[in-house]
């Protein structure tokens, strides 16, 4: 028997989430699944409370739901993975992390992965960044221009992409998880259009907001809940509900303010300080502040981090604690087995916090910020501090 380990932010849970569970678990087998939180990688509210999300998961064949604190869930892919990849390690109990690929072959995977680690690619990184393209374009263009255009085209695709950080992340933590690399099926990351059954994240948060059926592309169980929770009020969160505050933020804040923010680098906060001045919204913000070097989701995390207050101190500070968003019975023998195996400590209830010292006092004071603030952007706004009265979803 295996116990699985999933990076995920289930943003919302769709039937492609399910198709990866169900490919890797046999019978006997326990999935972890590490999740983001309130806010994700984007740079935004995820469409609906993670305690929903973890719900939804653990109905459709997830056992264990650990949540990725807010500091790595907002950030760019290398720091999400290692911190996915860590809090995984961390357990004591996951022998094999499984994730999408878009070329589905773990050999590709580490090849790209091995190229990475080129001192020669590096500087060709470095020598292409000064023309003004992206990290993300440099890389790809440095890693072509060495190893060919076979190795460089896992570079191009996101699940790839996150794959690549993940296989990294295990090397670099000597973790003795095995990586299971599981080829995407149906609607392209991110995709406009569906796929049968299929379709990607974006496009089902998309029909959400404009109260479209998904049921379509979601299991029976994970969309039942997530109907329940539009019925009350809880979702789909809008990010423009906080138009407003986040310009206001902006407005008030000076360079120095910008300072140890992730991300920020190259005078980057001037531009985005100069776009909040001109602009009525925050979308008007992103486009202004975009540049060929700068994405809109590397402006999107920077603007978020420097709204909610997260420091680079916080990443620096390394992973604080394993914190429990909910479990099933076998996800309860597992955090049997990790209370003696795992090497950080394990938060199941709120109260578990003020007995782990300052840094995890302090990250979980972040995300008590991070939940009331994300409390705002919903339908039915739900009061400060609820991050210290809901508990994990048991089933």
């Amino acid at each position: 028997m295996s116990v699985i380990g999933i990076i995920s932010e289930f943003n919302p849970f769709h039937n492609g989430h399910k198709y990866l569970i169900d490919c890797v678990k046999n019978e006997g087998d326990s999935v972890v699944c590490v999740m983001s939180g309130n806010f994700v990688q984007r740079g935004e509210p995820a469409v609906a409370d993670k305690r929903i999300r973890a719900k939804a998961a653990l109905l459709c064949g997830a056992d264990l739901i650990i949540e990725l604190p807010v500091a790595f869930s907002a950030a760019g892919a290398q720091t999400f993975a290692r911190g996915g990849v860590k809090l995984l390690d961390s357990l004591g109990t996951v022998d094999t992390i499984a994730f999408g690929s878009e070329c589905g072959k773990l050999s590709d995977l580490e090849k790209a992965v091995n190229a990475l680690e080129n001192k020669a690619v590096h500087s060709k990184i470095s020598d292409l960044m000064q023309t003004g393209i992206t990290f993300a374009a440099a890389r790809e263009k440095a890693v072509e221009k060495i190893y060919g255009g076979e190795t460089a085209n896992i570079l191009k695709n996101p699940n790839d992409i996150l794959a690549v950080e993940y296989i990294s992340a295990l090397k670099v933590l000597k973790s003795e998880i095995k990586p299971r690399a599981v080829k995407r099926e149906g609607a392209s990351h991110d995709g406009a259009e569906s796929d049968g059954a299929f379709a990607s994240a974006a496009l089902i948060r998309k029909m959400m907001q404009n109260g479209e059926d998904v049921s379509k592309y979601m299991p029976q169980k994970a969309f039942e809940i997530f109907q329940g929770a539009v019925n009350n009020g809880y979702l789909p969160a809008d990010y423009k509900k906080l138009d407003t505050a986040v310009l206001a933020f902006l407005r008030k804040s000076s360079p120095e303010d910008f300072k140890g923010i992730p991300d920020v680098s190259e005078g980057i906060e001037n531009r985005i300080i100069a776009a909040s001045r001109a602009a009525d919204t925050l979308s008007e913000v992103f486009d202004g502040a975009k540049t060929k070097r700068y994405t809109h989701a590397r402006i999107r995390r920077i603007i978020l981090c420097g709204f909610l207050g997260i420091k680079n101190t916080y990443i620096g500070c390394g992973m604080p604690y394993i914190r429990i968003l909910g479990f099933n019975d076998r996800g309860r023998a597992l955090l049997h087995s990790a209370a003696e195996k795992s090497t950080l400590p394990i938060a199941v209830r709120n109260s578990d916090f003020s007995r782990l010292g300052d840094i995890a006092n302090m990250n979980f004071k972040l995300e008590c910020t991070a939940t009331d603030i994300f409390n705002l952007t919903l339908p039915k706004i739900r009061p400060c501090g609820t991050e210290m009265t809901d508990g994990p979803v048991i089933l």
